[in-house]
């Protein structure tokens, strides 16, 4: 778009980190000063298995997805260190680990209730499994990485300031963060702008 503008693009650097906190912001701002979040809706998947969210022993909790035999073989032997899973018969490929997940959850959470969420990530990441930390709403006002990367600002509101976090990425001019209008603030001046007689409107009670 800048291109198209001036003639001259622009280095855009975003980050996965940003981009997933600008989704979350619905429930990010039910969060704020401590307050309760909404609840968790579920991010297990319909057909694989184990994959998905999974609490571990210190409160916290780990995101982890399987995608093939290997990774399972790898899961049993480096991360649940119970490598006789790896073949039994009742979690002999995905679908028969998806039919019985009730049963395998059982004995994930065995384990992982035994462990700290930095020690399931650690095992995790040897077994070459891809995971990560599950930030609760409050966490991820604090987290580093988003202070580090300079992403919060303070916007003007008609409720007073407030904390606001940038559109994900970063280019030369960056984005504007203006001051958050008041309900019907323009409402005289866009009917104006679409040619409208916004007195006349107004007058008759239709604004």
């Amino acid at each position: 778009m800048q291109r198209a503008q001036t003639g001259r693009g622009q280095h855009i650097d975003l980050s996965m980190l940003e981009a997933l906190t600008e989704w979350m912001g619905y429930p990010l701002y039910y969060a704020m000063d401590g307050a309760e979040p909404p609840p968790r809706t579920g991010a297990a998947h319909a057909t694989i298995y184990p994959y998905g969210p999974f609490a571990t022993g210190d409160g916290g909790s780990v995101m982890l997805g399987l995608q093939n035999e290997r990774e399972w073989v790898s899961f049993c032997e480096v991360v649940l260190r119970q490598p006789a899973l790896a073949t039994d018969a009742r979690f002999a490929g995905n679908a028969a680990r998806s039919a019985a997940r009730a049963e395998l959850r059982a004995i994930i959470d065995s384990v992982f209730g035994a462990l700290t969420a930095p020690q399931v990530l650690a095992r995790l990441d040897e077994a070459q499994i891809a995971n990560a930390r599950v930030n609760t709403m409050h966490e991820v006002w604090e987290h580093p990485q988003l202070k580090a990367r300079r992403r919060w600002r303070e916007v003007d509101t008609p409720a007073g300031v407030l904390p606001a976090l940038l559109p994900p990425g970063s280019w030369d001019e960056g984005p504007r963060l203006d001051p958050v209008p008041a309900l019907g603030q323009h409402t005289d001046t866009i009917l104006t702008e679409l040619g409208f007689d916004a007195a006349a409107l107004r007058a008759a009670g239709a604004v």
